[in-house]
């Protein structure tokens, strides 16, 4: 929001003064103290349960089912996936590499006209994906 000059004026529940500065303060440190691994596979797993949810996978799927957001998500995780694998080590990559690849099945399995190989959703990342 501004006023009519403007200049930025907070929202009405924005916490002001010292209590937020220190809440500020708290949650720099908290996020500091986390590892970028963790950072990663937590996004991955955001963007892999939403693209499971779009591609009508989760219970009532088909109420929720949108493929044009899953390919999205799964673009966006594909090259996530593939630009943190050496960052974040086999371990950690190898599940999401799995998880991606499953959805990525999943949804060449729900379209109506399969994408050719290689044209699916993070298949420009990862390669053809064959089951």
């Amino acid at each position: 929001m501004s006023d009519d000059s403007g200049t930025p004026t907070p929202s009405p529940g924005a916490a002001g003064g010292a209590a937020g500065a220190a809440d500020f303060e708290t949650m720099t440190r908290d996020i500091a103290d986390v590892p970028a691994v963790e950072v990663i596979t937590t996004v991955a797993v955001h963007l892999m349960s939403s693209a499971a949810v779009n591609l009508g996978l989760a219970e009532g799927g088909e109420d929720h089912k949108d493929l044009d957001e899953a390919r999205k998500l799964i673009q966006a995780l594909a090259g996530l996936v593939t630009a943190a694998a050496t960052e974040i080590g086999s371990y950690h990559a190898a599940p999401l590499r799995d998880g991606l690849k499953s959805l990525q099945l999943a949804f060449r399995e729900a379209s109506a006209v399969p994408d050719e190989p290689g044209q699916g959703p993070g298949e420009k990342f990862t390669g053809p994906v064959i089951g």
